[in-house]
C-alpha cells in the first residue's frame, strides 16, 4: 500500500523544523548503512546527537498523532530510527530494500518506511522517490509538510538530485497490524465509514461498518 497524506505539517512547524534544521551538525549519511547498502547511499544526515533532533522528534510525532488518516491506515505501535536526511547535487540512494529487523539494544520489525518531506519541489529537481511494488514503479515528490508511507519490503532508490537541496524526515514503523493486505482492508473500510457518516450521520449501516473494522481490528492486532 502506497499511501500519501497531505499537510501533516502546519506551515509553522514547517518554518520551525527548516530554521532548527539549518544550524544543525549534517554527517556521511554512510554511518547508518550497512555493508551491502554502503556504495548505494550518498547522503548526509543530521548527527543523532545533535541536540535539533530532540525538537525535531518532538514536533514530528505531535504532527503524526494528530493525522487521523496516518494513524488508521498504519495502526502504529513503534516509530523508530528518526532521522532528517539531506541530498544535494549528484547525492542519490540507489536500489535496495530496508532491512527487516531494525535496532541495536532493543530490535523492531519494520513494516513500513515513511518519508516526510521539508523541502518543496519546486527547491529541486531530481530526488524522486521510486517504489518498485508489484503493480509497476511509481516516482513521489510531494509539497513541503506532505507525508509518503510505503511496505519497507517494496524495492525502492532515491534517484539523484541535480538541482537545489531534498530535505526529508524518514522513519520506521512497526505497525499493530502486521499483515499488509488486512491493513489496506482496516483503511478502506475506516474511509469507508467515515464517508457515510458524513453523507447519511449514524445509521444501522454505519454501526455495522464500524463493528466489522473494530472486530477486523481486534482479530488481527499485535500487542
Amino acid at each position: 500500500m502506497l499511501l500519501q497524506v497531505p499537510a501533516v505539517l502546519t506551515s509553522d512547524e514547517l518554518r520551525q523544523l527548516r530554521s532548527s534544521i539549518a544550524a544543525a551538525n549534517f554527517v556521511d549519511g554512510r554511518v547508518t548503512a550497512g555493508a551491502l547498502l554502503h556504495e548505494l547511499k550518498q547522503n548526509e544526515q543530521v548527527a543523532f546527537d545533535d541536540p535539533v533532533m530532540v525538537e525535531v522528534t518532538r514536533i514530528v510525532l505531535a504532527a503524526l498523532k494528530r493525522n487521523e488518516a496516518f494513524r488508521l491506515a498504519t495502526y502504529p505501535n513503534q516509530l523508530h530510527g528518526l532521522m532528517v536526511a539531506r541530498y544535494r547535487p549528484g547525492m542519490r540512494y540507489g536500489l535496495h530494500v530496508d532491512e527487516a529487523l531494525m535496532g541495536a539494544d532493543r530490535v523492531f520489525r519494520s513494516d513500513l518506511s515513511l518519508t516526510l518531506f521539508l523541502s518543496d519541489p519546486t527547491e529541486y529537481d531530481g530526488g524522486e522517490l521510486e517504489l518498485h511494488t508489484g503493480v509497476g514503479v511509481a516516482q513521489t515528490r510531494l509539497a513541503a509538510g506532505d507525508l509518503v508511507a510505503y511496505g519497507t519490503g517494496d524495492v525502492h532508490q532515491v534517484r539523484p538530485v541535480t538541482r537545489g537541496e531534498r530535505l526529508v524526515v524518514v522513519a520506521w514503523i512497526q505497525s499493530f497490524v502486521r499483515d499488509e493486505g488486512i491493513r489496506a482492508m482496516l483503511w478502506d473500510l475506516a474511509q469507508a465509514r467515515s464517508q457515510l457518516l458524513q453523507r447519511e450521520g449514524r445509521s444501522s449501516t454505519h454501526e455495522l461498518l464500524n463493528k466489522t473494522h473494530a472486530n477486523l481490528l481486534r482479530r488481527f492486532a499485535e500487542v
